[in-house]
């Protein structure tokens, strides 16, 4: 296998035999193919897509990279959440403990910042002294014991996967379709689930901005899940705007925490609770965690009660059920417990700036990307391989379109290390914000589920 050819063939579009791309990809896993190489085979990714052929055989390499769970010994379904990225995007974090609170396991393993999105471990390590570099063994014993648990991706689970992730998010080669959808899946299909909910975004803040694209990205990866015998639903979500009010680390813990105590921002409750439903009716649960058929004496295949569903996981979301569970959750994983009831323990930024309207009026749109990009920029992401963040920068207290502004109102809070560095993010958050007559036509909040049975948004 020569990798030139390999990294040639995608560019220009030529046939790839899919046993020397699998060549190629454990060659670089044994250091047989150089980074450069690596970063040059993904552009050409990035640029030209990959056959379902060859797509398929880069999904089988990264899961059989490394170990695959078997979790088959709980009793009770197992089922995880997966994102494709977002600007305020702290889903996870409420959504977890709920979904467990409803009576699922729920092993959510999850990554870091990736481009100009946050990544769910680098908001939980916000928690000071949390773990998630927990061993597959403390991972499995927690799970079994408190139905769930939420780690990293461990060094066993799909390496492939782990470093070709870090070098996407350094190498401009996170927007491809096949990039996402084989990260994505290898991880999940590693985790020894029996179902998964996929939040596919949409709009001017997701990696694939453009609606065809992300609904290919949501098909692409439904039939992944079918193919290796895993039930699996996409929901499609907004994200041309942030969610909620908050981007960046602690300030996004912040807000889960509020949502798990019964507030927060209505469009994160929302979002949550959508996914939860997908999460127990692609297990086949009724409204109390059991399958359709246990819950009420009928045929399970008739399709789950959403509504009832629905109902299930608000109660326990507003009982505290789900906020007690992430409680000990945190205290299990070596954070702070304190957090949960005091959030001004999360780490604080040096420097708070107010950014106020110039002007008054409707807020028409607040643009996701820039907003991510300058957290990123803050210190709140990477811009190279291994670099340290800082969880307290980013943006809170954030306008949502459709809200009346005075010229002087707040249109949101910049939390920064350094004055200058405030001061820019403050020119970005003015730049993202625009302001004018009527609210413009937005992305809806919840689209239509998307599973393998053909069902189309």
């Amino acid at each position: 296998m020569n990798p030139v050819r390999v990294i040639e063939a995608v560019r220009d579009g030529d046939s790839l035999d899919p046993d020397d791309l699998a060549r190629f990809l454990e060659g670089y896993l044994a250091g047989e193919v150089e980074e450069y190489q690596m970063s040059a085979f993904l552009m050409a990714v990035v640029l030209k897509g990959l056959a379902p052929e060859a797509l398929e055989r880069l999904v089988g390499t990264m899961l059989h990279s490394g170990a695959v769970l078997d979790l088959s010994h709980l009793p009770g379904p197992r089922v995880d959440k997966h994102s494709t990225g977002g600007v305020g995007d702290k889903v996870s974090l409420v959504l977890a403990p709920l979904a467990a609170a409803c009576g699922l396991y729920v092993p959510m393993m999850s990554g870091r910042g990736l481009g100009h999105t946050g990544g769910t471990l680098d908001k939980l390590e916000a928690i000071p002294g949390f773990r998630t570099d927990l061993s597959l063994e403390r991972f499995a014993a927690d799970l079994e014991a408190h139905k769930v648990a939420m780690i990293g991706q461990t060094a066993e689970i799909a390496p492939l996967d782990r470093r070709l992730y870090a070098l996407r998010s350094v190498s401009g080669t996170v927007p491809s379709i096949p990039l996402i959808a084989a990260s994505i899946m290898s991880k999940k299909l590693a985790e020894g689930l029996t179902g998964l909910v996929l939040d596919v975004k949409m709009g001017s803040g997701a990696f694939l901005p453009d609606r065809d694209k992300a609904l290919e990205l949501a098909r692409t990866m439904v039939e992944i899940g079918a193919r290796h015998g895993v039930p699996t639903t996409a929901l499609p979500t907004a994200m041309d705007r942030p969610l909620g009010r908050s981007v960046g680390n602690a300030l996004e813990v912040r807000e889960a925490v509020e949502c798990l105590h019964g507030g927060g921002p209505d469009d994160l409750r929302e979002v949550t609770v959508a996914l939860v439903v997908e999460m127990l009716a692609v297990s086949g649960a009724g409204p109390e965690g059991r399958s359709g058929a246990e819950a009420d004496g009928s045929s399970a295949d008739r399709g789950p009660d959403r509504d009832s569903l629905r109902t299930r996981v608000v109660e326990r979301l507003e009982s505290g059920a789900a906020l007690e569970l992430f409680s000990a959750l945190v205290e299990r994983q070596g954070g702070d417990p304190h957090v949960v009831e005091d959030t001004s323990r999360l780490p604080q930024a040096a420097v708070v700036e107010e950014v106020r309207s110039q002007r008054a009026g409707i807020v028409q749109e607040v643009h996701p990307f820039p907003l991510g990009r300058a957290s990123v920029e803050l210190g709140g992401g990477r811009i190279r391989l291994g670099q340290a963040i800082d969880p307290a920068v980013g943006f809170d207290r954030l306008v949502q379109p459709g809200d009346e502004v005075e010229e002087g109102s707040l249109l949101g809070v910049v939390h920064a290390a350094r004055s200058e560095d405030a001061r820019a993010a403050a020119t970005v958050l003015r730049e993202a914000v625009r302001v004018g007559g009527d609210p413009a036509t937005l992305v809806p909040l919840l689209g239509t589920p998307l599973a393998s049975s053909g069902d189309s948004p």
